[in-house]
């Protein structure tokens, strides 16, 4: 028995001496293809890095991300987490923000880190920011004054919406009924936060008013026709939870005015704020074509205030316009663009779909900076195409009847044109904030 039990002994040591080898190997096969696979990409990373660096894209747009190093263990959790792609990437072990004009500020990265090493943050120490202050009640300085999305810079549509929503409810939990304020809360702005307010405020059963000086949408109603708008699922007051996704700017706005109806919400539009002017238990609100009186008021106006001008001769002609709202109408002219950022890029292109549009882009810097890269290859594949020229690091000098004048490296060109769309961004409402009393900050690389 025992010289049995033996030779069984020495048959199952004799075969796993031979399939350890099989072993070892097939794991320092996988081995080696697992760090082959991180070699790669770290190297694609670093690329990445590099010619944003290179190209002058060093400088995220707005909120971004920045990483505790001494926190992260490279799990690449907010690389994948990250819904734009190629924004971050993880190189000698640490996470870094690679692509920073591609990101959108949407906070994926930060919810997904499972070590608490990241924070979102407005500006960098090389250009601050302005921001008015809130506190995490969305409440300024000024009690009773509360911002929410793009003026508070928060431009995704999500995170405007929600913020819209949080105001509306520290608003609601201190609803005093007293005194001589015929509204709980006035909204001002009928965008993504202002229409969340007044889905919140409507469910609340507040006594409210929602003006809006142009139409609805705010900043969106503004993109180009057919502008493919990123959105992440989010529950709305009265209507639930919304799985839009990638969805054009026609088929949001239809979403919104279908909204409106249904739960019959109180917007004024073509109704401009005037003056906000505090009182002993509110404020008096004068407006283009009302006066309200109201215990709370909800900003949620964009950034722009007013658009940025070109200062120069002829600017005042009604050829010049400071955004593009149908691209049709210059079909078969002569069009200047003037501008470096999305809205610039986007114009250009959708213009230069057109039928014998003749689109020139000006922009006074070397590069696109704070552009997202689907716009920039846009941008690049009509231009390849002679749809359009660009013309970098120029500016408009004068304004003509029949053509515009632009510098470009210290020499002038006359260039026929028939309109001129200038997307420079607009000025931040500053003296409106001013006079309310709200503090403005500038960020350099701060919560």
């Amino acid at each position: 028995m025992s010289s049995q039990f033996e030779a069984a002994v020495r048959a199952l040591w004799s075969e796993e001496f031979i399939r350890f080898p099989i072993y070892a190997m097939t794991m320092s096969l996988i081995w080696a293809a697992y760090w082959t696979r991180r070699l790669r990409q770290q190297r694609r990373t670093v690329r990445m890095l590099e010619t944003a660096v290179a190209a002058g894209l060093s400088d995220p747009p707005s909120l971004h991300p920045v990483i505790n190093e001494a926190h992260c263990i490279g799990c690449r959790s907010c690389v994948t987490a990250c819904p734009e792609g190629d924004v971050l990437g993880v190189i000698d072990g640490k996470a870094r923000l690679v692509n920073p004009s591609h990101c959108i500020g949407h906070g994926a990265c930060k919810r997904a880190c499972p070590m608490n090493a990241i924070d979102l943050v407005f500006g960098t120490e090389r250009r601050g920011v302005d921001i008015p202050f809130v506190s995490s009640e969305f409440e300024t300085n000024v009690p009773g004054v509360f911002i929410a999305g793009e003026l508070g810079g928060m431009g995704l549509i999500r995170n405007a919406a929600e913020q819209g929503q949080q105001a509306i409810t520290a608003i609601a939990e201190r609803r005093d009924k007293s005194g001589d304020a015929e509204l709980d809360v006035l909204i001002v702005g009928a965008g993504p936060a202002g229409i969340a307010a007044s889905l919140a405020a409507a469910e609340k059963r507040l006594r409210y008013v929602t003006i809006e000086q142009e139409v609805r949408g705010g900043t969106v109603a503004h993109y180009p026709r057919g502008k493919i708008v990123m959105t992440e699922p989010v529950n709305l007051p009265l209507v639930g939870k919304t799985r839009l996704r990638e969805t054009t700017k026609e088929a949001l706005l239809a979403f919104w005015e279908a909204i409106e109806k249904e739960h019959g919400l109180s917007i004024h539009y073509a109704e401009r704020l005037e003056s906000i002017i505090a009182e002993r238990d509110g404020f008096l609100v004068r407006t283009s074509s009302a006066v309200y009186r109201a215990r709370a008021v909800l900003l949620a106006i964009g950034r722009r205030g007013s658009p940025r001008k070109l200062d120069v001769p002829g600017e005042e002609v009604a050829k010049v316009v400071y955004r593009l709202i149908d691209a049709a109408q210059y079909d078969g002219k002569h069009v200047l663009v003037v501008g470096g950022g999305d809205s610039a890029i986007e114009a250009a292109v959708s213009l230069s779909e057109r039928p014998g549009t003749q689109v020139t882009l000006s922009y006074r810097g070397a590069a696109f900076s704070r552009t997202r890269e689907k716009n920039r290859q846009l941008l690049a594949a009509a231009a390849a195409k002679h749809r359009l020229s660009v013309v970098l690091e120029s500016s408009v000098r004068e304004i003509l009847a029949a053509d515009v004048i632009l510098e470009h490296h210290g020499a002038q060109r006359l260039i026929p044109n028939d309109a001129v769309i200038v997307c420079a961004g607009g000025i931040l409402p500053t003296q409106l904030l001013k006079d309310i009393g709200v503090r403005v900050e500038t960020k350099y690389g701060t919560a």
